[in-house]
């Protein structure tokens, strides 16, 4: 793991298989089937960094041999939320290891001349103020998709420094974009790429990451 030196909020997980499973991904003849089964895989290794902080009660539980301390997650439990549609891909594997989160909705599109998200949809889980949100989309590329869904949080009640934004590739350019505009959350992702190209793709980057999930190209 490694934290980003011009960017205090962000969190690159380097770890061997991330950067296994990510390279496969990359790959222009990787298919849709093996692109969900990858970014799964890769949410629920993020999972582990991004819920870093959930708070956390001591309980005790009878063991086999005797009873002892341990730790549940305290009421009410986190909230993940899919920036639709390309969300979607990441939401499985963050449940995969935190299955007793609820599950939001914030659905965006990008207008393709004035890259500015475009909200059709909002659909959220009560007391955010009382929550760890972690909020996952596979490319944070311009930042203002990412940054529109934060702002959507705050006005439904959630906390800045309980939010997570958690994306498989980022580009300097939209992790620039999203902490200035929310300076309190944090940033976890796979890959701090080079740039986005004069069409607001991320470079190297893996193309659209909608199309590959759904095999829409």
């Amino acid at each position: 793991m490694t934290v980003a030196r011009d960017f205090d909020q962000l969190t690159v997980v380097d770890h061997p298989l991330i950067r296994h499973k990510l390279t496969l991904m990359r790959k222009v003849d990787t298919t849709p089937a093996d692109f969900r089964r990858l970014l799964r895989e890769i949410s629920s290794l993020l999972t582990v960094e991004a819920t870093r902080n959930v708070p956390l009660d001591e309980v005790h539980v009878e063991t086999p041999l005797c009873k002892t301390a341990g730790w549940r997650m305290q009421e009410p439990v986190p909230v993940v939320v899919p920036v639709l549609r390309a969300g979607l891909g990441m939401a499985d594997g963050v449940l995969d290891v935190m299955s007793e989160a609820d599950i939001g909705h914030i659905g965006v599109y990008r207008d393709e001349e004035t890259v500015r998200p475009i909200e059709y949809l909002v659909r959220l889980p009560s007391r955010l103020s009382d929550r760890t949100v972690v909020v996952v989309d596979p490319m944070l590329a311009t930042g203002y998709s990412g940054a529109h869904a934060v702002t959507v949080l705050l006005d439904n009640g959630a906390r800045p420094e309980n939010i997570v934004f958690m994306a498989l590739v980022a580009a300097p350019e939209g992790v620039k974009v999203l902490t200035d505009m929310h300076p309190k959350v944090r940033v976890v992702t796979a890959s701090l790429d080079s740039h986005l190209n004069e069409k607001s793709y991320i470079v190297p980057g893996l193309g659209d990451a909608g199309d590959r999930i759904f095999g829409t190209l």
